[in-house]
């Protein structure tokens, strides 16, 4: 059994691994509930280990070990110890040896989703972050990289199809054709998290790549079989990935096959597997019948991920997990970027950021605060957070800020070349900017060790006597759990000043520096930038392109914000300055509904949308994002303490009426103007027409008019592609009545035989804030399509319900955080990984009212004296009380 109180694994105690493990030798037998591993490891002890020889000792769970050999002898049951989560060899020889091990585990029983699983028949693997010790018995740590060959058998009708890291280097059948094999190998050392396999019926489709050397790459993509259509879009945004990092960063791929396989029970979105990526189904089929734009989308950055993980992840890998931001945040700059470079810089912008602040600004808001390298844990698991992905990414996009993009690629260029094959961390990263650079990051470090969201409290003063403008910009780090205070951190900060003309006005300081691009660097608490030859008082524009993960606090009033949306030159500023424009608005309506009286007020916010969104020369994306109001969860961050979730929906629909009605023939243009009856097509500017239409509609629909509520109908019954259906489903279940039922009875009949659409049926019902929302969702657990073994069915379902109604959620009778805190114990028992996701929709519940917050207590309470609580569940639930 394991303890019942984890210790917490700590950064300071890192020692390098006792053994080496250079070659690892694998033949898997695959069957459904007793898959047999044969593994031989050629290990060695390790030069740089420190202290006397040590034990080896290996890791495994959920195993059945049969035999066991050192150097072909068969060991005792007294040469080695054994329990649930390890095994140890007290004396292994000083020098080289080999160790044969033969462990069988039982694929159909695991639904943890770790090791060796069965997914619809498919057999497939998950190994990061500990999944390989499911397996068979290893030093599961990444900083131990071994060559693999892997030889897998199986039933020919079972699994036509066997796939492993690496080249193809044997294929044959054995037993009478009874059993076939196949043979991988994968020339390139990694660690055992990268290992995969897969078996299955599955269909295919193939593709080639020509690298930039001329050599020829086999690609494929192996998904159920019907579904061989719905694969083309991701092929195209593979081989448009294998092309940009050539182009950008200078990375040719490495073996002679990149496979992707599809599975449909997958505990995250995708994973970089050595040259066998394996899928969730949703992040990989797409039709204009069965996915929307976002889907489309989704597909192309997430393929490109992977695909980045290559260089970044797997040809180096991370030292230790506290080190996973290395891999993770920097992949993530890097499809940022890739996407930025296929659609809009701008728009993907803002939808980096948008997400930035919904999940990693709330993160560091409450108790689930961590830095972006953690310093300890008790489950790794738990931290592939918002924080190490996309919180590490905007710090990678920092040091391209203070370097310039000529340094910045010299230092990649740098870190390729100096630890390709090398398992690194953070300080070695760095190193290779200021080497390539000559820039000092020392003081700039502290973004990986510091918790929280930096707040820039500015004020801007206009002497008109000497035309000078004084910037005034203190770094307020508020405390988060265990750091209670905090150094400056070393912050690019882009500026402008406007004049009353709205042009931006050339920034020069007092010392006569020009500030050509608006950077300055802020390193300490508290600093002034003087600017002279101001002609007139200025608006500020801060934080130009979001050059930080702060928040920027300055006293400007509604004149000010209509001059921003109007005439900023950086268009992320007047994306910026229109969302914080409409969060103060809704901010001052819930004050004013939470004192019991009425108000009008938005007209001269809605009239500055109107003229911004019909300014010549925008993208629809672009303006599609301007007329999107911001969140509920956005208002609540900002409100941050005594939420009223349901005050805060009642100002969020009276601003949206308002909107609809103010910029009511604006948008009725823009829905007849942008009909499209040409052939569906994925790419950027049609799905910007797309994305603007049917925003039009969200607002159109909001004034709540019969003739709204028709066209809306309407909308639903005439749609030729998903994202038009989707986006009419879900304004109609957040309306309700007949309708909305009758185009729930029909989306539910054409795609219940569909488990990836179904999923945008269950969200569908999950996200409406009506008051019946929450028994329907309680019904919906016990439907036919519906299984809490199925991660994606709980994500659609349970996870919509948890993280994107907060009004049925934080029902005051506590009765939304009940059922969750009920999903989230039956899933603990079934997939711990997945219930301590679910119990992250509790993050922020400190900053609610009081009755809210006694009943989302109660809830965590319930959960934390459970007894059986995997460690998954514990961790989380343990910080969420005690911070």
């Amino acid at each position: 059994m394991k303890p019942e109180t984890p210790r917490p694994i700590r950064l300071k105690d890192y020692r390098p691994p006792a053994y080496l493990v250079d070659k690892v030798d694998l033949d898997v037998a695959l069957d459904p509930t007793r898959t047999r591993i044969r593994s031989r490891l050629s290990i060695r002890p390790n030069p740089d280990a420190t202290g006397r020889p040590a034990p080896l000792r290996l890791n495994g769970e959920h195993l059945e070990l049969a035999e066991i050999a050192l150097n072909r002898k068969p060991l005792g049951k007294k040469d080695y110890k054994l329990t649930d989560t390890e095994l140890t060899i007290a004396k292994p020889p000083a020098k080289p040896f080999t160790l044969e091990i033969v462990t069988y585990v039982n694929p159909e029983g695991n639904t943890a989703l770790q090791g060796i699983y069965r997914s619809n028949g498919v057999y497939c693997s998950q190994c990061e972050a500990e999944g390989f010790r499911r397996i068979t018995y290893f030093p599961d740590r990444p900083d131990v990289l071994a060559t693999y060959k892997v030889r897998i058998e199986a039933d020919p009708e079972e699994a036509p199809v066997l796939l492993s890291n690496g080249n193809p280097v044997e294929r044959g059948t054995i037993k009478g054709g009874k059993r076939h094999y196949a043979i991988w190998h994968d020339p390139h050392p990694k660690p055992c998290y990268l290992f995969a396999l897969v078996g299955g019926d599955l269909a295919s489709i193939a593709s080639s790549f020509r690298t930039m050397s001329g050599r020829n790459v086999d690609l494929a993509i192996y998904v159920e079989h019907g579904k061989e259509d719905r694969a083309a879009w991701a092929m195209d945004s593979l081989k448009r990935s294998m092309r940009w990092d050539e182009e950008r960063f200078g990375r040719e791929y490495d073996l002679d096959v990149f496979n992707i396989v599809a599975v449909s029970d997958f505990n995250m979105g995708a994973m970089e597997n050595k040259g066998l990526n394996i899928f969730n189904d949703r992040l990989i089929l797409a039709s204009p019948e069965t996915a929307t734009d976002t889907i489309f989308e989704h597909i192309e950055s997430v393929v490109a991920h992977e695909y980045f993980h290559n260089w970044t992840g797997n040809r180096i890998t991370c030292r230790d997990w506290f080190q996973l931001c290395l891999k993770e945040g920097l992949t993530v700059f890097r499809d940022q970027e890739f996407t930025g470079d296929e659609r809009s810089k701008t728009v993907q912008r803002i939808i980096d950021v948008r997400k930035l602040k919904t999940h990693q600004f709330a993160e560091d808001a409450g108790p689930l605060s961590h830095p972006v390298r953690p310093e300890s844990y008790i489950e790794i698991n738990n931290f592939y957070t918002a924080t190490v992905y996309e919180k590490g990414a905007e710090v990678v996009r920092m040091i391209e800020q203070l370097l310039g993009a000529e340094k910045f690629r010299q230092g990649m260029d740098l870190y390729f070349e100096r630890h390709d094959g090398e398992a690194a961390t953070v300080e070695q990263f760095i190193q290779c900017f200021e080497d390539a650079s000559g820039i000092d990051l020392s003081q700039f470090r502290l973004w990986y060790s510091q918790s929280g969201t930096p707040e820039l409290v500015c004020a801007l003063k206009y002497d008109k006597t000497k035309k000078t403008a004084e910037l005034e910009v203190e770094q307020v780090l508020p405390p988060t759990p265990g750091q209670p205070t905090k150094k400056p951190f070393h912050i690019p900060f882009k500026i402008g000043l406007l004049g009353a003309n709205g042009h931006d006005i050339d920034l020069r300081l007092d010392s006569g520096e020009e500030v050509a691009d608006g950077m300055v660097s802020l390193t300490k608490r508290r600093q002034t930038f003087r600017f002279t030859d101001v002609p007139s008082r200025p608006v500020p524009s801060l934080l130009r392109d979001f050059s930080a993960p702060v928040n920027v606090t300055i006293d400007l009033d509604d004149d000010d914000y209509e001059l921003l949306m109007a005439a900023d030159s950086d268009l992320f500023n007047r994306w910026q300055a229109a969302s914080t424009y409409a969060i103060r608005t809704l901010v001052e309506i819930v004050r004013i509904l939470g004192a019991g009286k009425t108000t009008s007020r938005g007209q001269r916010y809605a009239k500055s949308l109107r003229a911004a969104v019909t300014t010549d020369g925008l993208d629809p994306a672009y303006r599609a994002e301007l007329l999107k109001l911001p969140t509920q969860a956005d208002v609540a961050r900002v409100i941050g303490k005594n939420v009223d979730p349901a005050l805060i929906l009642r100002a969020h629909k009276q601003l949206q009426r308002l909107v609809g009605r103010t910029l009511g023939d604006v948008l009725e243009d823009f829905y007849k103007d942008l009909a499209d009856k040409s052939p569906f097509s994925p790419d950027a500017d049609s799905a910007g027409r797309r994305a603007l239409r049917n925003a039009a509609l969200t607002l159109l629909t909001a004034r709540g008019g019969k003739r709204d509520l028709a066209m809306l109908a309407k909308h639903y019954s005439i749609a030729t592609c998903m994202t038009d259906r989707a986006h009419a489903l879900y304004l109609l279940a957040n309306i309700g009545g007949k309708e909305a039922e009758r185009a729930l009875t029909h989306f539910h009949d054409q795609w219940k035989h569909d488990h990836v659409v179904i999923d945008t049926w269950f969200a569908a019902q999950a996200q409406s804030p009506r008051a019946s929302t929450l028994k329907r969702v309680e019904t919906l657990t016990s439907h036919p399509l519906f299984s809490l073994t199925a991660p994606n069915k709980v994500r659609a379902l349970i996870g919509t319900f948890a993280a994107a109604n907060p009004v049925q959620f934080n029902r005051p009778d506590g009765k939304g955080y009940a059922f969750v805190a009920s999903q989230v114990l039956a899933l603990d028992a079934i997939n711990p990984q997945i219930a301590a996701r679910m119990l992250g929709a509790f993050r922020s519940w400190r900053a609610l009212e009081s009755v809210r917050r006694a009943q989302a207590r109660k809830a965590l309470q319930r959960i934390a004296k459970t007894k059986t609580l995997s460690p998954d569940v514990k961790e989380i639930v343990s910080k969420m009380l005690e911070a």
